[in-house]
């Protein structure tokens, strides 16, 4: 008999008990637990558990309802999902007109690094259209002078290609709440610059005129407070102050915009982290559990 993989996730107020109670209902189940990874962050706690139900002495539609009721008991988040069946997330992408982040979001999607499938792309210039195409990715296109019609077609687009999740790849418009409000959690953005230094505009051009000599980019989740949002990634380079002309310093940011995006989103789609306190904290069981056995 094939071995059958769950994971249950726990997330809510630490309090004692909880990995006593969750284990003692699993055994008396005959359920055994493969693996587990746990911390606490800010009063909060994360727990991941790997447990095989292949010989359960019940099924797992019969388990999940006493895990939820277990977690409503005690004020936490239960969720459980047969491993490697979890329903991949569709991510839609909106651009303007760099292309080198929706790049490199289609260069990952094509190396199997992305748990999650690339429906569509939606942008306010007709600019990057080929490379959307040429991947195999619809495109639609609305200007952005009437600010509310352009919105309208974002929510339309975003409704047909029914997306989870929402990444803005230099994506050169402010979000009102329009579209903020019923994403919220799910819109990830890449700003030009280590936040909360330089939001806003021209955030390389603004480090360059101020002699800074670290500057990067940060991928963070986004909120109706402009470039406010928690910080997801940031990734940083050196400014040669003196030598380093404005352009070199927007062609070293450049470089890292992508792979910082495209890495944020990554770790959206794995699950791997959550918001607490208005902070993104890396969950350390989804990293975890599936590592590859030793010899």
């Amino acid at each position: 008999m094939a071995q059958v993989l769950a994971v249950v996730s726990v997330f809510g107020r630490d309090q004692k008990g909880v990995v006593a109670r969750i284990s003692t209902y699993l055994a008396e189940r005959e359920v055994n637990i493969e693996d587990i990874e746990q911390r606490v962050v800010r009063g909060q706690f994360l727990m991941d558990m790997l447990v095989d139900i292949t010989h359960a002495s019940a099924s797992l539609d019969e388990l999940v309802p006493g895990l939820l009721e277990i977690g409503a008991g005690i004020g936490m988040e239960i969720r459980v999902s047969l491993h490697g069946t979890a329903e991949r997330k569709r991510v839609a992408v909106l651009v303007t007109r760099e292309a080198h982040c929706l790049e490199q979001l289609i260069a990952d999607r094509r190396g199997g690094d992305l748990n999650g499938d690339l429906v569509t792309v939606i942008g306010n210039h007709e600019t990057l259209r080929p490379v959307a195409e040429r991947a195999g990715l619809p495109f639609v296109h609305c200007p952005s002078d009437d600010k509310a019609a352009h919105e309208a077609m974002v929510l339309d687009a975003l409704g047909a290609a029914t997306a989870d999740v929402v990444v803005l790849a230099r994506y050169m418009q402010i979000l009102t709440p329009t579209i903020v409000r019923p994403y919220a959690g799910r819109i990830i953005n890449i700003h030009p610059s280590l936040l909360p230094y330089f939001p806003g505009a021209n955030p390389y051009r603004r480090a360059w005129e101020d002699g800074v000599r670290v500057s990067g980019c940060t991928a963070h989740f986004v909120t109706e407070e402009l470039d406010a949002g928690p910080i997801i990634l940031q990734d940083v380079f050196q400014i040669d102050v003196g030598s380093d002309t404005f352009e070199d310093v927007r062609r070293k940011g450049q470089s890292l915009e992508g792979r910082v995006l495209s890495r944020a989103v990554q770790l959206y789609l794995n699950n791997e982290i959550v918001v607490i306190d208005g902070k993104v904290v890396f969950k350390p069981g989804l990293r975890t559990l599936f590592r590859p056995a030793t010899q």
